[in-house]
């Protein structure tokens, strides 16, 4: 007898809850910032132009009929191959339909110089500017949480922290 796959939400069809992906990153980074600029005095400096920054960027993202599924946090670590070659995903439980540019973005972080590789085309650019600041603001605030407390080797946190304030700031200071 053939399996059948158990089709659920989207592939039956179905809607996303919520709204688009550009307003929930905008309303999670307005949560980083707020964060952020409690326990960074950087951030609390510009809190207000970055709040509106991030406002402005969602803004500037019009609407999307097509999302891709995306891993989340995609790297070499999350894919194995098994004994025939074929590439398979783990660590899949940030697996969603969302914008690619998402999965773009932490990929151009997580990889740097290296990325070039994985870049592809037609990308959208507002988004992916949107994207760029709202992956820099939890890693701020994150770490700098962790920190409130008795995290060992607090110099890691500090030095995540201390370099994603630089990008944040940056991206802020580039839109100037």
């Amino acid at each position: 007898m053939p399996r059948t796959r158990d089709r659920t939400g989207v592939d039956r069809g179905g809607v996303a809850h919520g709204t688009s992906c550009a307003t929930a990153v905008r309303d999670r980074a307005l949560r980083d910032v707020e964060e952020a600029a409690a326990r960074e005095p950087r951030i609390a400096a510009v809190r207000g132009r970055l709040e509106d920054r991030v406002r402005a960027l969602a803004e500037d993202v019009g609407p999307r009929a097509h999302h891709g599924l995306v891993h989340g946090e995609l790297g070499p670590d999350h894919v194995l191959v098994d004994a025939d070659g074929r590439p398979a995903l783990i660590d899949i439980e940030g697996l969603m339909y969302f914008d690619a540019e998402w999965e773009h973005v932490f990929l151009e972080l997580r990889f740097g110089p290296h990325y070039d590789a994985l870049r592809t085309e037609g990308l959208d650019a507002g988004r992916l500017r949107l994207y760029r600041l709202a992956m820099h603001l939890p890693i701020v605030a994150g770490p700098l949480r962790l920190l409130d407390g008795d995290f060992p080797e607090p110099a890691a946190m500090r030095a995540i922290a201390e370099y994603n304030t630089g990008r944040a700031l940056s991206l802020l200071r580039d839109a100037s």
